[in-house]
Parts: structure tokens; C-alpha cells; sequence
């Protein structure tokens, strides 16, 4: 599946019965990384990569955060892990695979590729017009939605200029 450029200002998010259905889809996924990956993505806003390439190293339990060393602009950033995508990422601890440190990662122990599986997900929760990176904009959504100001939205996502998080504030 290729990558397509969003059209600028393009902000789509998941309404709640379609959150629900997506997030059930993921989890009855023959793909066990599906679910635990939505669930990040949905809590953390983070980007594909960014989340393909976490490595358990960057995962601190403890203080509830995760640190991506690679990002797009380049910039090392940590996201609070907090609630459900907590619990459901020390589950996924539990059963990870030992001769890989990747969190994500695929059969063969490489960076993931759950694309496939995300969209036969979306198909499944019959989810339309949506990507996995609309993740992204439902995550700073919710945040902006539950009072997170734009400047905490723009560490969160790892934004360098206030601008590109206007497009959440019409949200708060």
C-alpha cells in the first residue's frame, strides 16, 4: 500500500461507535501486534514508524512514557503512557518476543508491517475514509477535547511550530 500525501487541513477522526468497533476488529486481528499498535497510536498520537520502530529499550514502565528515538522532524520525543494503552502494553510485555527488541515487530524479528492488517481491520469495523494516520488526528483530538492546551499538543505530537497544531484547537 502506498503513501499518499493528506491534503492539507484534512483532519478525520474516529466517532466513538467507531472507535469501538475498529478497536474490537484489532483485537479479533490474526495479527496479535494489531491491537496493542491501535491502541498507542490512538493514545499517543505517534506516527507509524514511530511506533514501528520503538524498541522495549525506550519503553519505561515505570514513569509511564515512551521515548522515540527516530521521528520525523528528526527530534528525539517521549509521550506519556497512561491508562488503557498502559495496561494494554505491559500485556503485550508479557508475551514479546525475546530475540527481537522491537515492540512491534514482524515474524522475522524486522520492522513491522501491519498496514495490511489495518485495513482489513477497518474493513471489518466497516471504518471508511480513514488511515492509520488519522490515529494521529483522533489522538490530538481527544486531548484537545479533554483541555490539553496547544502547546502540550505540540510536545505530545513532536511539533515544531504552534501552527500545525491549529488545526485540533477548533476542538477544545
Amino acid at each position: 500500500i502506498g503513501r499518499m500525501r493528506e491534503p492539507a487541513g484534512r483532519v478525520r477522526i474516529l466517532s466513538e461507535a467507531e472507535r469501538t468497533a475498529l478497536l474490537e476488529a484489532c483485537r479479533a486481528s490474526s495479527n496479535p501486534a494489531l491491537h496493542p499498535l491501535v491502541v498507542m497510536a490512538l493514545s499517543t498520537g505517534a506516527r507509524y514508524g514511530e511506533l514501528t520502530d520503538l524498541r522495549w529499550v525506550d519503553v519505561d514502565f515505570k514513569r509511564r512514557r515512551a521515548t522515540f528515538q527516530v521521528t520525523k522532524n528528526g527530534e528525539r520525543r517521549a509521550v506519556p503512557i497512561v491508562g488503557h494503552a498502559h495496561d494494554t502494553l505491559s500485556e503485550w510485555a508479557k508475551v514479546r518476543r525475546i530475540d527481537c527488541d522491537l515492540v512491534f515487530p514482524n515474524r522475522t524479528g524486522k520492522g513491522h508491517t501491519l498496514r495490511v492488517a489495518f485495513y482489513k481491520a477497518m474493513e471489518t469495523a466497516e471504518v471508511t475514509g480513514f488511515r492509520f494516520h488519522d490515529l494521529r488526528h483522533t489522538a490530538a483530538s481527544y486531548l484537545a477535547m479533554s483541555g490539553a492546551t496547544v502547546s502540550e499538543l505540540a510536545e505530545i505530537l513532536g511539533h515544531k511550530t504552534l501552527q500545525m497544531v491549529q488545526r485540533y484547537s477548533h476542538l477544545t
